[in-house]
């Protein structure tokens, strides 16, 4: 499609000489841009990871209240994945003195602190409590779009340069993925095990959700203080529509194609920490949070590691092949974890070799995080190309959207599987002998102790059922991503190039 007038950003093009003004500034930019979302990423952790461990383990569940948790969950995600594109459009329109980023982060911020506060220091049990947990949850949904996707949004805003736009999405990886880790690893440590804050897990995720509903609105301000945007020539607002959205999706054929792929990577990278992972370890090798911190640890170390050298790579080898060396990790991971939970008895070593091999897995599958990370936002300038319009906001709302369209499918998955292998048997007597310790009817000893001959009843076909569900779910999805993006996915660093020249001319 020929264009008249191509939309100008001030923003740096490859091979463009900079000043000197400049060159501080992209060097300040790169520091407090990715500072910002290290409080953020410990909210989106400790809710998205963690409520349904919470609930899990400090209420008591029928199947129906299950099952109703599961599809408020699911619910609640796909109307937030919708939403997404929308809150990208009205973020489009914004026009304030402060950009049309930074005010939705600060509201974004704020709100969701309130809401997480709120979410993990309900007494109320049974159906009332599940009433309760609608209502939050749902607002967590809105909260949350409102600074995720303004904050992703800004990466094209501060550069068309390919290699600093891999600098500043795998530093913001880094950096979320640093807020992650921590919350991964402290979460399990105080609020399960001996170890809980308060002598129980309900008194100590209320806490831990104070802690961290404070850290969110302070690490955003680097953002909001230390990041300058190139702002240039800004295309003028436009009319809110659906219609809008679902023409920048059904004109963008690369777009579309990523869509699928990430939405399928995303739903094999998120099982683990949706709960499954955690219901093993506890079964397999007791209670005791540490264990599971451990785990979190080792498996995600690897991935800090990718995110710092991930620039200087992309220098040397093409995505395609990266994706090829990754998806290889994954397959020796994956045989690496069935040789420690099926072939070995529940001990340390089992443990130590379970551990290792999810590593691999989750190094493989988060390089692909970090390349889908960089496809998505290489077809805004592919947009520009055939349309006319950038609609960066939109493009970079696929993000969210299909990790929250991802999340919905997995809290299914990890719901059924709960559901086939009768997990909540063993949860719903861990989660009296946590209450009892909460009211004061039970000594902090007397809910361990029972809690561990809960653990020892359980059948071995249950933890057989979580492992095989833990290993074999992400390695299927994730192979046929990386088939698909192999095949469909034509915005090479080559390609990319030439658009920019183009656009450039």
């Amino acid at each position: 499609m020929a264009i008249d007038k191509p939309i100008e950003h001030n923003v740096d093009a490859p091979g463009q000489q900079i000043s000197e003004k400049k060159r501080k500034k992209r060097e300040k930019n790169l520091i407090f841009y990715p500072l910002g979302t290290v409080g953020r990423d410990m909210m989106y952790y400790l809710f998205n990871n963690c409520i349904l461990t919470y609930i899990l383990f400090t209420k008591q569940l029928t199947s129906e209240q299950l099952i109703a948790i599961t599809v408020i969950m699911m619910a609640a995600r796909v109307f937030d994945a919708l939403n997404d594109p929308i809150m990208g459009n009205i973020i489009e329109r914004t026009r304030t003195r402060w950009g049309k980023f930074k005010p939705w982060m600060l509201a974004g911020v704020l709100s969701t602190s309130i809401v997480i506060y709120l979410a993990f220091n309900s007494s109320l049990q049974g159906w009332p409590f599940i009433i309760f947990f609608g209502f939050i949850y749902f607002a967590y949904s809105i909260t949350y779009t409102m600074h995720d996707i303004s904050y992703w949004g800004m990466i094209p805003s501060l550069t068309r340069d390919a290699d600093l736009r891999n600098q500043y999405t795998s530093r913001a990886t880094l950096f979320a993925g640093i807020g992650s880790t921590l919350a991964s690893v402290l979460i399990p440590i105080f609020t399960t095990g001996d170890k809980a804050l308060g002598g129980n897990a309900g008194t100590a995720y209320g806490i831990i959700a104070l802690v961290i509903a404070c850290m969110g609105p302070l690490f955003i301000l680097f953002t909001l203080l230390g990041v300058k945007e190139h702002r240039g020539e800004e295309e003028p607002k436009m009319k809110l529509n659906v219609r809008r959205i679902t023409r920048t999706i059904h004109q963008n054929d690369q777009l579309r194609w990523m869509i699928l792929i990430f939405l399928l990577q995303q739903i094999g990278n998120s099982l683990v920490f949706g709960g499954i992972g955690s219901s093993l370890i506890y079964f397999r090798y007791g209670y005791e949070g540490g264990l599971y911190s451990l785990f979190s640890m080792v498996g995600v170390a690897a991935t800090a590691v990718l995110m710092v050298v991930y620039p200087a790579l992309s220098r040397k080898y093409t995505r395609r092949k990266m994706m090829t060396g990754l998806m290889v990790m994954v397959f020796i991971g994956s045989a690496v974890e069935l040789v420690g939970g099926l072939f070995m008895a529940a001990d340390m070593m089992s443990f130590y070799v379970l551990t290792v091999g999810y590593m691999l897995v989750n190094l493989g599958l988060y390089g692909f995080y970090l390349i889908m990370m960089i496809s998505i936002i290489n077809t805004v300038e592919y947009n520009q190309l055939i349309t006319g319009h950038r609609n960066e906001a939109i493009i970079t709302s696929m993000r969210p959207l299909l990790t929250k369209m991802g999340s919905a499918i997995v809290v299914a998955l990890t719901s059924l599987t709960y559901l086939i292998f009768r997990v909540t048997e063993k949860t719903n007597a861990i989660a009296d002998f946590e209450q009892q310790a909460q009211i004061g009817t039970i000594s902090d000893a007397a809910r361990m102790e029972g809690i561990h001959q809960v653990i020892e009843t359980v059948d071995p076909g249950q933890t057989t059922g979580l492992l095989l569900a833990m290993v074999i779910l992400p390695l299927v999805f994730g192979f046929v991503s990386y088939l698909l993006y192999q095949k469909h996915y034509k915005l090479d660093e080559k390609t990319y190039e030439d658009i920019c020249r183009q656009l450039k001319a």
